[in-house]
């Protein structure tokens, strides 16, 4: 099945996942015990982002280890830029506005 970012980003769990991997790689153990949830599930939402390819997943031994791929999340910042825009506009809007007060 082919997946885009918006849907890795669409749920908690696969954003915890991503924020956990900014550090360092990790394996789907230790990503795991982040998060109230087995193993099983954890591995799914993995499997998610791996076909959404903003993780990549390479075996080690008997591990799999979790890598964040960042050049995917273009795609979101691309796509917010307009609404950041929208919002300095209207911050500095706000800003001239109290400075008159």
């Amino acid at each position: 099945m082919r997946r885009d970012v918006f849907q890795a980003i669409a749920d908690p769990t696969r954003r915890g996942i991503l924020a956990a991997l900014l550090e360092e790689p990790k394996n789907v153990n230790t990503l795991a015990e982040h998060f109230d949830m087995t193993r099983q599930a954890v591995s799914l939402h993995v499997k998610i982002l791996q076909e959404c390819a903003v993780i990549s997943v390479e075996k080690e031994g008997r591990e799999r280890i979790c890598t964040l791929e960042p050049q995917k999340m273009a795609e979101v910042v691309e796509w917010l830029e307009p609404f950041k825009q929208m919002w300095e506009s209207r911050f500095d809007q706000l800003d001239d506005l109290l400075k008159k007060l």
